[in-house]
């Protein structure tokens, strides 16, 4: 079934046209949840109320682009929010559980991996609109320039520019990060 008819069989009361984009879309909008929120728990919670906050908004899908990319703006809204929110925790009684493993076993790697990503999310997510926006939507859920400005309303061209000086930003923003 093609965006429109699904879009259409939802707003016209099809509980199980509704699953079936659920079914079909989760694993992306997951996919761009936990690329920004870095932990499995808080990307399925992200990842929910994004079909919840779809589903409610369902109507205002005008089907000039993909469904998937304005699914992927709402999950990325979602999950910029929740990382904004957010405070990494540490066990109380230092245990080492949730320390990350590199693919190739090494404990040491994999934390400095998953630190190296904690340091990449809050930089994206304290960067101001609409660079923000346009990093998250291009490199969390792997839109193309052309989808974003689909997606967003945006020109071409602004989604351009609004990306390279965001990815500017955002340099700045890690090079002060990692010299500190």
């Amino acid at each position: 079934m093609d965006d429109r008819a699904l879009v259409d069989a939802v707003l016209g009361g099809d509980q199980r046209a509704f699953e079936q984009l659920v079914e079909r879309e989760t694993g992306a909008v997951f996919r761009a949840c936990y690329r920004i929120l870095g932990r499995v728990h808080d990307a399925e919670d992200a990842t929910q109320e994004s079909f919840v906050t779809a589903h409610r908004m369902l109507g205002t899908f005008r089907g000039e682009g993909p469904l998937a990319a304005w699914l992927a703006r709402i999950a990325v809204r979602h999950a910029l929010r929740a990382a904004a929110r957010r405070r990494d925790t540490v066990p109380i009684d230092g245990s080492s559980a949730d320390v990350p493993t590199s693919p190739y076993g090494d404990p040491l790697a994999g934390a400095l991996e998953a630190e190296r990503g904690r340091l990449i999310r809050a930089a994206v997510t304290a960067l101001p609109e609409p660079y923000r926006e346009v990093i998250a939507l291009r490199y969390f859920a792997d839109l193309s320039l052309a989808e974003i400005a689909q997606t967003t309303g945006r020109p071409l061209g602004t989604v351009k520019s609004h990306l390279h000086r965001g990815l500017a930003r955002l340099h700045d923003r890690l090079v002060v990060e990692v010299s500190s």
